[in-house]
C-alpha cells in the first residue's frame, strides 16, 4: 500500500518540505552520475558518507540522511515526506519543522546504531526522520484520512483513517525489527530507526509546540 495524499488542507507552502526534497533528489543523481562514471567513486561515495555502526562518525548520522540506494528508495521516501510534511511543516514553521526533523533523524540512527553497534553494513536513507514526521502526524492529525494506493491482482485506491494507517504502518516497522533480530539479519532495513525516528516525532511534536497561527485554527484540524 502507498499513500498518496491526505485530506488534512496546509495554509502555508512547505518550503522546508520541498528544500528537502530537491536536496535529496540532486544527492541520488550525483550518485548515479558516479555510479555510471566509476562504480568505485560511488563505492568510495558511499563509505564515505553512509553511517557504519562499526566505524561511528557523528556527522554521518547527517550526512548519511541524504544518501539513498535506489531510485526506489529515494522516491519512496520523498513521497512518504510530500504527503506528510507539509502539515507538519504548517504547524510547526519553518525553522521549527527543520529542526524537527534534523532531531528525528538523529534519534532514528541511534536508535540504529545502539541495536547493532558493530555493524559494518552502511546505514543511508532519509526513511528514520521521514518516521519523525509521520509520528508527529499522528499525533496532530489523527482524523485526516490517507489516500491510499494498492495493488496486487489489480490496482485500486482507498482511503484509511491516518491513524490506522500510521499505527499499522509502525507496527510493521517493530514487528520487523525484532524479526531482523531474531533471524541476526545482515542489511536490509533498518527497522530500529524508524522505530526511533517515529517515537521521537510522537514526543517532539508537542515538545516544540506549535506556532501561533496554528492555535487561532485548532478547530479545523480536530
Amino acid at each position: 500500500m502507498i499513500p498518496l495524499k491526505v485530506t488534512q488542507p496546509s495554509y502555508s507552502t512547505p518550503i522546508v518540505v520541498i528544500g528537502l526534497i530537491v536536496v535529496n533528489i540532486l544527492v541520488f543523481l550525483h550518485e548515479f552520475w558516479l555510479q555510471l562514471a566509476d562504480p568505485y567513486a560511488l563505492s568510495h561515495f558511499m563509505m564515505v558518507y553512509s553511517l557504519r555502526p562499526a566505524y561511528f562518525h557523528f556527522v554521518n548520522v547527517f550526512t548519511s540522511m541524504f544518501v539513498h540506494a535506489t531510485w526506489l528508495h529515494v522516491l519512496g521516501n520523498m513521497l512518504f515526506l510530500w504527503v506528510f510534511g507539509d502539515n507538519v511543516e504548517d504547524i510547526l514553521g519553518h525553522a521549527k519543522f527543520l529542526a524537527f526533523y534534523v532531531l528525528c533523524g538523529t534519534a532514528a540512527a541511534m536508535a540504529q546504531v545502539l541495536m547493532d553497534p558493530y555493524s559494518r553494513v552502511p546505514m543511508v536513507g532519509a526513511s528514520g526522520a521521514i518516521a519523525g514526521v509521520m509520528g508527529g502526524y499522528l499525533i496532530k492529525f489523527p482524523r485526516s484520512r490517507v489516500l491510499m494506493l494498492f495493488f496486487l491482482l489489480f490496482i485500486f485506491t482507498f482511503e484509511l483513517p491516518a491513524w490506522v494507517m500510521l499505527i499499522y504502518w509502525f507496527a510493521l516497522q517493530l514487528f520487523g525489527g525484532f524479526g531482523a533480530i531474531t533471524e541476526a539479519a545482515q542489511g536490509g532495513v533498518a527497522f530500529f530507526a524508524h522505530v526511533g525516528g517515529f517515537i521521537t516525532g510522537v514526543i517532539l511534536i508537542n515538545v516544540m509546540g506549535a506556532r501561533e497561527r496554528y492555535w487561532r485554527r485548532r478547530d479545523l484540524y480536530w
